[in-house]
C-alpha cells in the first residue's frame, strides 16, 4: 500500500480476510485523506464505492426473481412498457440488462456534456455544472434511449452500461412498490448486516471519509476534490456509500447464499464477455464480474468508480480469500496526443497490491 501512495495516490485504505487456518483479518491504511491538512487516512474510512452497487442492487432483483414476481427471460416491456415501450420493450429481457447485453448505451456522457470523447480527457465543466444537480432517473434512462444502440439485444458480447442498472431501479419500484434504495437497504444491506453501508441522503457523506480526487486523465491539475456531490446521477448505478470491512462482509454473505439462494447465485455466475468502457473485454454475470488470476485462483466480485474515487471487491469463488480496496484517486493517467491514456506507475503499483493480497504466496509477475 505504500508503494501505491509513493507512485501518487493521495491515500487508500483496505482489508483483506483469509479464512483459512486461523481465520486472519489484516486492515490497514496509508496516505493523507486531505491533501491540504495532512489528515491521515484509516482503514474504516467510509467511501463512495461506485458500481459496487451494481451488485446489491442485482441481488435485490434476483430476490424478485425468487419470489416470482420478475422473470429473467421476460422482457422489459412487460414490466415497464412506458419506459422503454415498442420493439427495444420486446426484445430486451431483464437478464439482459443485468449482465449487459440489452444494447442500451451508458447515459453518462449525455449527462456530462463535456465528456463525450470520454475516456479520452474532455472538460471538466460538466462535473462541476452536475455537482448540485439533481437528476431523475428517467430523466437519465431517456438519454441512454434516445441515442444510437450500441448493440443488438442479446448479442454474444455484452457493452456495459450504466443506464442499464438505472432501468433495473425502476423494476424494482414498480414491482415492490417502495423505492429502490429502500429495498435494497431492508433486504440486502440490512440482510447481510452492513453497519456502515447506505445511500447518501444528500451531497456529503456522513461519518469518517476521505476527499476525493478526480485527475480527469490530467485535465485536472492538481486533481480536484468531489467528495461533496450530488449522486442522483448514478442511483442505484454507483451511489453507495460503504467501509471495506462492510464489502467484504456483503460478498461473503453473498457468495455463501444467505442474500440470494445457490439457484439464483449459479445465475449470478453466468458469464458472458462484455466490452467495458474503457475499451478492455470483463467476464460479467449478473451484478458479478469473474476474474481469473493465475496462480491464485478464480475470484468473484466488482469494481467501481465515480468522480474522485476507486473500489475494487474480490472475493476467491472458495471463500478463502477476500480483499477490498479504497482509493482517493480517481483517472490519474495523462492523455498522449491521440487522446489516449498512458500507463502510470500508480497503475504497477495497484497490480502489485491486488495480486499480494489475493494471493497468500504471490506468483512471480508474468
Amino acid at each position: 500500500m505504500d508503494g501505491v501512495r509513493q507512485a501518487g495516490v493521495p491515500g487508500l485504505y483496505a482489508e483483506v480476510r483469509d479464512t483459512g487456518g486461523a481465520g486472519r483479518t489484516w486492515r490497514g491504511a496509508s496516505g493523507v485523506a486531505d491533501l491540504g491538512t495532512g489528515r491521515p487516512v484509516r482503514p474504516d474510512m467510509r467511501h463512495r464505492v461506485g458500481s459496487v452497487t451494481k451488485t446489491f442492487t442485482a441481488a435485490a432483483v434476483m430476490q424478485q426473481v425468487e419470489r416470482g414476481r420478475i422473470r429473467l427471460d421476460a422482457p422489459i416491456g412487460d414490466h415497464l412498457p412506458d419506459l422503454v415501450p415498442g420493439e427495444r420493450g420486446r426484445k430486451i429481457t431483464v437478464r439482459m440488462l443485468l449482465n449487459h447485453a440489452s444494447g442500451i448505451p451508458d447515459h453518462i456522457r449525455y449527462a456530462f456534456p463535456s465528456l463525450q470523447t470520454f475516456p479520452s480527457p474532455g472538460s471538466a465543466q460538466s462535473l462541476d455544472d452536475n455537482r448540485f444537480r439533481r437528476f431523475r432517473p428517467t430523466e437519465l434512462i431517456d438519454l441512454g434511449l434516445a441515442a444510437p444502440p450500441v448493440g443488438e439485444p442479446g448479442a454474444a458480447t455484452g457493452v456495459y452500461s450504466n443506464t442499464n442498472y438505472l432501468i433495473l431501479g425502476q423494476l424494482l419500484e414498480r414491482t415492490t412498490g417502495e423505492t429502490a434504495q429502500e429495498y435494497i437497504t431492508r433486504h440486502v444491506i440490512r440482510r447481510a448486516g452492513l453497519r456502515n453501508t447506505g445511500f447518501p441522503a444528500g451531497t456529503r457523506i456522513d461519518g469518517p471519509h476521505s476527499r476525493m480526487y478526480e485527475s480527469l486523465y490530467g485535465v485536472l491539475e492538481p486533481p480536484r476534490d468531489y467528495s461533496v456531490y450530488d449522486m442522483s446521477w448514478t442511483g442505484t448505478v454507483a451511489a453507495l456509500v460503504s467501509t471495506m470491512e462492510d464489502l467484504n462482509r456483503f460478498y461473503a454473505e453473498l457468495l455463501d447464499g444467505r442474500i440470494v439462494g445457490r439457484r439464483s447465485l449459479a445465475e449470478m455466475q453466468r458469464t458472458i464477455p462484455v466490452r467495458a468502457l474503457d475499451g478492455s473485454t470483463i467476464r460479467y454475470g449478473l451484478g458479478l464480474h469473474e476474474v481469473t488470476v493465475p496462480g491464485c485462483g478464480t475470484f468473484w466480485g466488482h469494481d467501481g468508480t465515480v468522480w474522485g474515487a476507486r473500489t475494487m471487491s474480490l472475493t476467491r469463488a472458495d471463500g478463502g480469500r477476500q480483499m477490498s480496496v479504497g482509493i482517493n484517486l480517481e483517472r490519474w493517467n495523462t492523455a498522449d496526443a491521440s487522446g489516449r491514456p498512458q500507463h502510470h506507475p500508480i497503475d504497477d503499483a495497484l497490480s502489485t497490491l491486488y495480486r499480494t493480497a489475493m494471493c497468500p504466496t504471490p506468483p512471480p509477475t508474468p
